[in-house]
């Protein structure tokens, strides 16, 4: 067990490294810099603010201080869109509202989806299967950015049903309805569909039959014998959904001015703010190799006969 951890720790990081690595020689190779815009400054502005913040400096010579102070924790400071404002600041801001979207959008998404599929699986071939299949499809073709558009003109106000607030307000329940919603059909959709995938498969085994001619009830069959062997896929799939969730979708908070770090993120890259997209990327990185590690602990608890020492295998 000791092993394993300390193998998947240093997996990690030298994952995050990579990250860091190829974000950073990408940016750069970006043409321009972020100092030009509508009006650019003359050259010995730009020069002067260069300098300044080190981006006259090689790249290498760059990469490797900026790598040396994130390892003592420190992301740089904001060079464009909240100038000299430390990048840990604005992630410990606006990464809460992002993670509060984020948890009501999975908690409804999980609660729904595995049901749902288990329901399908069960009637398999029958209307709510169908039904079902039909949905979820349209749930996981239809991009994000085509969904939250489609609430905002059907439920806002001066939409076709004005039935809810147009503008984002951390202090009002309401504001949260239509961002959950639409972060969390997607997930919702995928969950059933790969919940139905993993029941029908346990749902043909043996000891399955086996509860039916017992006379055993179809809800105790499901969700008590089928479910706890049909999860583990849908865990695999849930360890990163949960990092992807809780960091906010990007085009949800756009179209809903959601005041949270997948917004601002958007914005730091278009406006080419280096040390946002660096300590942002980092940020998410790791938080997604953290989900991925506890994805694994959790594959021993619905299974004890993986063994995690041997990376699940």
């Amino acid at each position: 067990m000791g092993r394993f951890f300390v193998k998947r720790v240093l997996m990690a990081c030298m994952t995050v490294l990579l990250v860091a690595v190829v974000t950073f020689f990408l940016m750069n190779a970006i043409p321009g810099n972020p100092w030009l815009s509508e009006k650019t400054p003359p050259q010995a502005t730009i020069d002067a603010l260069n300098a300044k913040y080190g981006l006259d400096q090689p790249l290498p010579v760059q990469l490797a201080k900026y790598l040396g102070n994130v390892l003592r924790g420190d992301f740089g400071v904001s060079i464009k869109m909240m100038k000299n404002y430390p990048v840990r600041n604005i992630i410990l801001e606006m990464f809460p509202v992002s993670a509060r979207i984020g948890i009501i959008a999975l908690i409804w998404a999980v609660l729904a989806g595995i049901p749902l599929g288990c329901l399908a699986a069960y009637h398999r071939g029958k209307a709510a299967d169908s039904i079902l299949r039909v949905v979820s499809t349209l749930g996981v073709a239809t991009p994000q950015f085509v969904i939250a558009v489609v609430f905002m003109v059907l439920f806002t106000m001066g939409g076709v049903f004005p039935i809810l607030p147009n503008t984002f307000d951390l202090a009002n329940w309401q504001s949260y309805l239509l961002p959950c919603f639409a972060l969390g059909l997607y997930p919702m959709c995928y969950t059933a569909r790969q919940t139905r995938s993993s029941m029908l498969d346990a749902l043909g085994q043996d000891y399955i039959r086996t509860a039916r001619a017992k006379g055993l009830p179809v809800g105790r069959i499901i969700f008590k014998h089928a479910l706890r062997n049909a999860l583990i896929p849908v865990i695999t799939y849930l360890g990163p959904l949960t990092a992807f969730v809780l960091s906010g979708g990007f085009v949800v908070e756009k179209v809903f001015s959601v005041p949270g770090l997948g917004r601002y993120f958007t914005q730091s890259i278009l406006n080419r703010d280096y040390p946002v997209i660096m300590g942002t990327t980092i940020f998410l990185a790791t938080f997604i190799i953290v989900m991925n590690l506890v994805v694994d602990i959790l594959y021993r608890v619905v299974d004890p006969r993986i063994d995690i020492a041997k990376g699940g295998n």
